[in-house]
């Protein structure tokens, strides 16, 4: 299903806060969004398509554009490297400042300029290693307190409380630290709770967590060691997929497969049902193969990398030596190709307006492997009867101006605890939070 624009016009505060002149929030060409994508034929190349947005951050007076209805607000600034968002029962944001571990082994020429370009985009800076508290104390909608709760962390990312227990997931494994509410800092050592497949090559290096609602288990997600397993499938052994930790003793199994990598997660409200969002594979084309969001089917096999959406096979990656493909499963919604949706947050009602009860956020980072840049922004995706129906809309945007520069790459999506949506921003360094126009923060 191809759009040229997603749903209806969509009109936006412009990124000047002052101006408050509306304009169109634009969406790249031919970009494949739905249930029921229509794919492309795959084109192949030496050398991958590069096209990555210059990081310029953002000027004194700036903020995102957002859909009719929502205001942004700037919850949190001067961060480095924000990448994902936790939510604390008492309303505290936990921030991964973060990015890939040193010293991670190459992979040919190809790897070498994608690393390079990737670092030109704002993502070679040293990793902080930290999570940070931010507090909205006086409920305006900004932080006016923060900490560093924990540091010396090994590209922490994924975080997940249970009980009087924090657990964090590094590159490398799973930890876990006491945790008592209203805690600012953490001092206490790391207590291991499962190992993560890691280096020397850690490609996808980004592991999620989320805990089951009963507290009994977390979920994993772990991305591939490669684009489509040209390193081996023995380096492969244990990831694209998403693991099941039983609590408190650590024993992890496989619950899915053939994920190529797997970042957001959540589940749906008023269930146990775990959706998650995939980057897909790249070098086959603009428009293939689309990112997806999908529930979670234990014990289902995706198909990377050997097939993608399920009935498509790819003939760059290597055969099992049974020598055979298991069958695949079918995602639910395609994202765009090489949007690099990594956020994933279902919204719980009506807090910001009607169009948004029923479905989920999800932040595209934005592409780099794309002849025309797609990705940069916050979509919502309806959902009908419990299923992702329809074409999503932009309820976030504005990341690049007008000469296709940065100012900000959204990642990390989350609900706080009082309806507003919050944006992690990377690129520029900063937490935005949405709510609807005219509603107090509280």
């Amino acid at each position: 299903m191809r759009a040229m624009l997603l749903g209806l016009p969509i009109m936006a505060v412009t990124v000047s806060i002052a101006a408050a002149v509306l304009t169109p929030l634009k969406i790249g060409p031919e970009e494949v969004f739905g249930p029921n994508p229509e794919l492309d034929e795959p084109t192949q190349s030496w050398l991958p398509t590069v096209k990555i947005a210059k990081p310029v951050g953002w000027k004194n007076g700036e903020a995102p554009a957002v859909a009719p209805g929502l205001s942004v607000v700037e919850f949190a600034a001067d961060l480095d490297h924000p990448r994902w968002l936790y939510v604390l029962p008492n309303g505290g944001v936990l921030v991964a400042e973060t990015n890939r571990p040193p010293n991670e082994a190459g992979g040919g020429i190809k790897a070498w300029a994608t690393s390079f370009f990737m670092g030109k985009a704002g993502a070679g800076v040293q990793s902080p290693n930290r999570i940070t508290l931010l507090t909205d104390t006086d409920g305006d909608g900004k932080a006016d307190k923060r900490s560093v709760l924990l540091e010396n962390l090994m590209s922490p990312f994924g975080m997940a409380l249970v009980g009087d227990k924090l657990y964090v997931a590094n590159a490398d494994a799973v930890v876990r630290f006491p945790y008592k509410e209203g805690d600012e800092k953490i001092t206490a050592p790391a207590e291991s709770v499962a190992a993560l497949p890691g280096g020397p090559r850690n490609h996808h290096w980004t592991k999620n967590i989320i805990a089951a609602r009963d507290g009994s288990r977390l979920y994993a997600a772990i991305g591939s060691n490669s684009n489509v397993g040209e390193n081996g499938l023995a380096e492969e052994e244990g990831r694209a997929a998403i693991w099941e930790i039983s609590l408190p003793h650590g024993k992890a199994r496989s619950f899915a497969t053939g994920l190529r990598n797997p970042v957001g997660m959540d589940f749906k409200p008023g269930s146990d049902e775990l959706w998650t969002v995939v980057n897909e594979r790249d070098e086959l084309g603009d428009n293939i193969v689309p990112d997806y969001l999908t529930h979670v089917k234990e014990g289902a096999f995706y198909g990377w990398p050997q097939k993608y959406y399920a009935t498509h096979f790819d003939e760059r990656a290597p055969i099992p030596d049974k020598g055979d493909v298991a069958d695949a499963q079918m995602p639910d919604y395609a994202l765009g190709a090489h949007t690099a949706s990594l956020g994933l947050a279902f919204s719980n009602g009506q807090t910001l307006g009607s169009s948004y009860a029923s479905g989920a956020f999800v932040g595209q980072h934005g592409s780099w492997n794309r002849s025309v840049p797609a990705g940069y922004r916050v979509i919502f995706v309806p959902f009908v009867d419990g299923k992702p129906s329809g074409l999503p809309s932009v309820v976030v945007g504005g990341f690049l101006n007008g000469q296709g520069q940065a100012r900000g790459r959204p990642v990390g999506v989350a609900v706080d605890g009082k309806g507003g949506l919050l944006v992690a921003d990377d690129v520029g360094n900063k937490i935005w939070r949405v709510n609807a126009s005219g509603q107090p923060a509280q």
